[in-house]
């Protein structure tokens, strides 16, 4: 099976690039009520993955802060506690299933390393899901 079967294509990902403020992060992520998001180059590179966890405790150990200043932060000034490993949009499933495991989401890149897109687990688990029961 093609793992790009899953794939939400990065035109319907909340992401944040390298460039923006911490202040515009916090804000997008509110939006989209998601507790991490993809973190990537404005050249479409796959950096990493920013959590709120990732922004609370930078604003608490690095910046003596209120949201007005959080403007002027690079996003990138941010410790990342870990990013979830991408994935090659030709991997197979068991290199995606094993990244799954412990990822809500796994990030996708194509043979030039540019990101585009992420599969969620929620998908892998609703298809697997939905096999079985057809299989009743």
């Amino acid at each position: 099976m093609n793992i790009l079967f899953f794939l939400t294509p990065k035109s319907d990902v909340a992401f944040i690039y390298e460039d923006e403020t911490l202040r515009q992060a916090l804000e997008k992520m509110e939006h989209h009520k998601f507790a991490a998001v993809p973190l990537i180059s404005r050249k479409g590179r796959y950096i990493g993955t920013i959590t709120e966890g990732d922004l609370l405790w930078g604003i608490k150990n690095k910046f003596n802060l209120n949201l007005k200043e959080a403007e002027h932060i690079p996003v990138t000034c941010i410790d990342r506690r870990a990013d979830n490993r991408p994935v090659f949009a030709d991997s197979d499933m068991e290199d995606l299933i094993d990244k799954a495991l412990n990822q809500n989401f796994v990030p996708v890149m194509d043979d030039q390393k540019d990101f585009i897109g992420i599969i969620t687990r929620k998908d892998i688990l609703k298809y697997f899901y939905s096999k079985l029961k057809k299989d009743e």
